[in-house]
């Protein structure tokens, strides 16, 4: 996994105890399980070998502290654009739920009333990406959902990339290209090595 160009690694936070219970989790600030705090270590230990040259954040907690427990939490910066996606009315429910009342529904073509669209999650991820798009070495990221990726949320084709817990992913570029960005690795839980 070796590039001269710039490598944003996407790092899931773990779970909560709406994680648990299936219910989608946005805005609301919910601290990590138990079970969770141990894997953001054990998510730790994977990038070790790694440097970094800057490490963000979603402001809630369950990013922090995943960030925290990892070893990268005095690195970290908090970037707003990387909050979860605002589910606005259906914040706390469960998809089955949803569907009673939206027949079809599905969160990367509809969005959430009262909450975010699909285009508005990509706006956020745009920006940020806008942002690093320069930046040299290594990055770190702690989303919630690969749906704060823009293109994949733009086109709804972030439901297909599921995205477990403590998990890491890596965006980066082909033919030594910045302008050809690729998914080097995704959902990936076990030993990293540059």
């Amino acid at each position: 996994m070796s590039s001269a160009l710039p490598r944003l690694f996407i790092v899931r936070h773990g779970d909560t105890a709406w994680t648990d219970s299936h219910q989608h989790t946005g805005r609301t600030d919910l601290p990590l399980n138990e079970r969770e705090k141990e894997h953001a270590r054990e998510l730790g230990e994977r990038l070790r070998g790694f440097t970094f040259v800057r490490v963000f954040a979603s402001p809630l907690q369950r990013a922090s502290n995943t960030c925290e427990l990892a070893g990268f939490g005095a690195a970290a910066h908090v970037d707003a654009d990387l909050i979860e996606w605002d589910y606005g009315d259906l914040e706390g429910t469960l998809t089955s739920e949803i569907l009673k009342e939206r027949p079809g529904w599905e969160l990367f073509r509809d969005g959430s009333p009262g909450g975010e669209s699909p285009q508005d999650v990509a706006a956020r991820a745009d920006r940020f990406i806008a942002r690093v798009h320069a930046l040299a070495g290594g990055l770190l990221q702690r989303p919630h959902h690969p749906d704060d990726c823009g293109a994949l949320a733009r086109h709804g084709a972030g439901r297909v990339f599921f995205c477990a817990p403590a998990s890491v992913g890596i965006l980066g570029c082909e033919h030594d290209r910045r302008d050809q960005p690729v998914i080097r690795l995704w959902n990936y839980v076990g030993d990293l090595q540059d």
